[in-house]
């Protein structure tokens, strides 16, 4: 069958690694009609809007899209385009695999864990405003509604993937209400599905646990700005962002985006490594229901990485953008 997907180039690197992308997805025999969309500085340009409604609506209209980096300016300028996205399109569930490649250096070379990430409220969500001169005020905010929707995601992810152990990471010790909160939805939730063991730990205490020792850990329940710093920090444990997936799933739909930056340093000269925008259209895939293309592309992803002669830069290699894509595609032959 055709799948209508949704794609956003992004900025930067992004139209590069996007491009190659598209191309292995195809070159696995995967049926997409792609309906190409800008969001920020681009669409901003364009359109006069970081968020184009005619973006919102194929989103929305074909349930799945497939995103590249997009700048957020620091400080200044247009709010964050993958925080409004998950707002407008209501994707909750940000879904964040962390598992070590072949042939890349790391601290630990057999680590496979999922960070599930609340993505909706918490203090990331960026209500705040000026009280005084010289006084700001963030609002932390915590429901019971997102956070046994999260926990459930959660547990019907592990289910569904064979996963055997959920930790929940909080500050319940000082936030006793708002983590509190979090918290026992979480352990209600649990009694739900008494094959999966469910624990939780404090999240500073977790953070030094995964660092020492991460194979403890099987998937990680994290409350939104909690999930957005302990996910860099796994990404780090195994090589970094760059080879990382991550997808925001909602019940209107699903966005697949690289987590790194748009690297507008390197921006047009073919050398950018496409490998977390493919592992997140891996992720795709299987959403899809696409799973036995998925598990090709994988495959075929994880062979290039043993055999280590067509790596790009990042990672010790001399491979061109293209080049790394094409041997990919080789693969799959």
């Amino acid at each position: 069958m055709q799948h209508r997907i949704t794609l956003i180039p992004g900025d930067g690197i992004g139209p590069e690694v996007a491009s190659s992308v598209v191309r292995i997805i195809e070159a696995a025999g995967v049926d997409v009609a792609w309906e190409t969309h800008y969001a920020g500085a681009q669409a901003l340009e364009k359109f006069g809007e970081t968020l184009p409604k005619e973006l919102l609506d194929s989103i929305t209209r074909n349930k799945v899209a497939l995103k590249g980096p997009v700048t957020t300016p620091i400080g200044k300028g247009f709010t964050s385009v993958n925080v409004g996205l998950r707002k407008a399109l209501d994707l909750y569930a940000n879904l964040r695999p962390i598992r070590a490649l072949p042939n890349v250096p790391c601290r630990y070379p057999e680590l496979s864990l999922v960070i599930v990430r609340e993505n909706t409220e918490s203090l990331y969500a960026g209500l705040e405003h000026v009280v005084v001169p010289g006084v700001v005020e963030s609002l932390k905010i915590i429901t019971e509604k997102a956070s046994t929707r999260i926990a459930r995601f959660a547990f019907e992810y592990s289910r569904r993937e064979g996963r055997k152990k959920i930790t929940c990471g909080h500050k319940a010790n000082i936030m006793k209400l708002s983590d509190g909160l979090f918290l026992d939805c979480f352990r209600n939730v649990a009694k739900e599905y008494p094959e999966i063991e469910a624990d939780d730990k404090i999240i500073d205490n977790a953070c030094m646990q995964l660092v020492m020792r991460p194979e403890q850990f099987d998937v990680m329940l994290l409350e939104n700005l909690y999930g957005d710093i302990v996910s860099d920090l796994c990404a780090g444990l195994i090589g970094g962002l760059g080879l990382v997936p991550g997808a925001n799933i909602g019940e209107k739909g699903a966005m697949f985006e690289a987590v790194h930056g748009s690297a507008p340093d390197i921006a047009g000269q073919g050398i950018a490594n496409p490998t977390a925008l493919l592992q997140s259209g891996i992720l795709m895939l299987r959403h899809i229901g696409e799973r036995e293309a998925a598990d090709r592309t994988e495959n075929a992803l994880f062979k290039v990485f043993e055999e280590g002669r067509v790596l790009t830069r990042d990672i010790g290699g001399t491979a061109r953008t293209a080049e790394f894509a094409d041997a990919i595609i080789q693969q799959m032959r």
